[in-house]
C-alpha cells in the first residue's frame, strides 16, 4: 500500500528574534503561516507491521526526489524525511523499511521550510501508512526532534511559535490572505543568516544601528534590552480576521537585516515587489525567498505577474493562505 500527502509551505508573518543564548540557540516568537506551495510525499512499504529488528539488521529506507526543485537535494539518510521515518519507526516499534517519493515543487533553503515539509509529510504518511493511529500531539514530539520548523509543517494553518519555534498556540482563521512569493535563485543556509544577525548585533556604530532599526523592535519584536521576543497581537488579530490592510504595515522579520546583507539583490526584490502594487513585503524568515501580501486572488495575480517581469526573481509565485497538510489516496498494490 501507498499513502500520499501534501505538505505546504509556511511563512512568518512576523518573526522576532531574542539574542544568542550559551547553548548556540535563539529564543524566538513568530506568527507561522501555511500557505498553498506544496511538496508531495508518497510512502510505501510493504513490511510496515513487522516487529522492530535486531540492531544488526539492515535498516532499508530508500528515497527518489524530482520536480522543480529537486536538483541537488539529498537521496540518502541526510535527508530530513529520511530521518523522520527511522524516528518514527523507533518510536513505534516498526522495522523502518519505507520507499519514499518526494516530489519538490517548495524551493531548497529558501525560507519556505521545505525541509521540514517533507519531515512533516514523512512522517504523517508513515503513521498512516502503518496503522499508529496517534493524536497529532504525539506525532508532534518526533517532529520536535528532527527540527525547529517540523512541528508546524506537521498542522499548518496559522500558529504562534515560541521557544526555539516547536512551541505551539495554533490559531483559528475566518478569512484567507493572498500572498506572492517572490523565488531567488540564491540559496541561504539558516545557520549563516543567524551568524550574519549576530554580527551584526554586535557591531558597533551608526551603520549597524541603521541594519538593527530596520527590523528588530518594530511592531513588538525583540529590541535589544527586552525581557525577550514577542509578536505584536496586532498581527495575530488581523491576520485572524483576514484584514489584508491591517496586515500589511505590521509584517516584520528580525532577520531581514543579515538577509539582505548576505544578499544584497533582496533588497531590489523587495522594492520590485512593493512598485507591483504590492500591499506589504518582507523577506520570509532566513530568506532569501520574499513575501508579498496582496488585496486578494486577482491582485495576487496581478503582482505576480508584474513582479516576474522585472527580473528581480526567478519565480512569483501567488498563493493563499491559510492551509493545511492534506492526506490523499491510499493505493493497494
Amino acid at each position: 500500500m501507498q499513502v500520499n500527502v501534501r505538505v505546504p509551505a509556511k511563512i512568518n508573518l512576523a518573526l522576532a528574534i531574542g539574542p544568542l543564548r550559551p547553548d548556540g540557540f535563539h529564543d524566538l516568537a513568530t506568527l507561522f503561516h501555511a500557505v498553498s506551495l506544496y511538496d508531495d510525499i508518497t510512502v510505501s512499504d510493504d513490511d510496515a507491521d513487522a516487529p522492530t529488528p535486531p540492531a544488526s539488521a539492515a535498516r532499508q529506507v530508500t528515497v527518489r526526489v524530482d520536480g522543480p526543485y529537486g536538483t541537488g537535494v539529498p537521496a540518502d539518510e541526510s535527508n530530513l524525511a529520511v530521518r523522520a521515518v527511522y524516528a518514527l519507526a523507533d518510536a513505534a516499534g516498526v522495522r523502518p523499511r519505507a520507499s519514499l517519493r518526494i516530489r519538490k515543487n517548495i524551493p531548497v533553503a529558501a525560507g519556505l521550510a521545505g525541509g521540514s515539509a517533507d519531515a512533516a509529510g514523512a512522517l504523517l504518511a508513515c503513521a498512516e501508512l502503518w496503522g499508529l493511529d496517534w493524536p497529532v500531539e504525539r506525532l508532534a514530539e518526533v517532529a520536535a526532534s528532527l527540527g525547529s520548523d517540523v512541528p508546524f509543517s506537521l498542522i499548518g494553518g496559522t500558529a504562534l511559535g515560541t521557544g526555539r519555534g516547536e512551541r505551539l498556540e495554533p490559531q483559528s482563521t475566518g478569512a484567507s490572505l493572498h500572498w506572492v512569493l517572490a523565488v531567488s535563485e540564491a540559496r541561504l543556509s539558516t545557520p549563516a543568516v543567524y551568524r550574519r544577525l549576530d554580527a551584526l548585533r554586535a557591531q558597533e556604530g551608526p551603520q549597524a544601528a541603521a541594519l538593527w532599526s530596520q527590523t528588530a523592535g518594530a511592531h513588538g519584536g525583540a529590541a535589544p534590552g527586552s525581557a525577550g521576543p514577542v509578536v505584536d497581537p496586532r498581527i495575530v488579530s488581523a491576520v485572524l480576521h483576514g484584514d489584508a490592510s491591517a496586515v500589511a504595515p505590521l509584517l516584520t522579520n528580525d532577520m531581514q537585516a543579515a538577509a539582505v546583507d548576505l544578499q544584497p539583490t533582496l533588497q531590489d526584490t523587495l522594492r520590485a515587489g512593493h512598485e507591483a502594487g504590492a500591499l506589504g513585503g518582507i523577506v520570509s524568515g532566513s530568506g532569501p525567498t520574499c513575501v508579498f501580501l496582496a488585496a486578494d486572488e486577482s491582485h495576487a495575480r496581478a503582482v505576480a505577474t508584474t513582479l516576474a517581469a522585472t527580473g528581480h526573481c526567478l519565480a512569483a509565485e501567488p498563493v493563499k493562505g491559510p492551509v493545511r497538510p492534506v492526506l490523499g489516496e491510499h493505493h493497494t498494490s
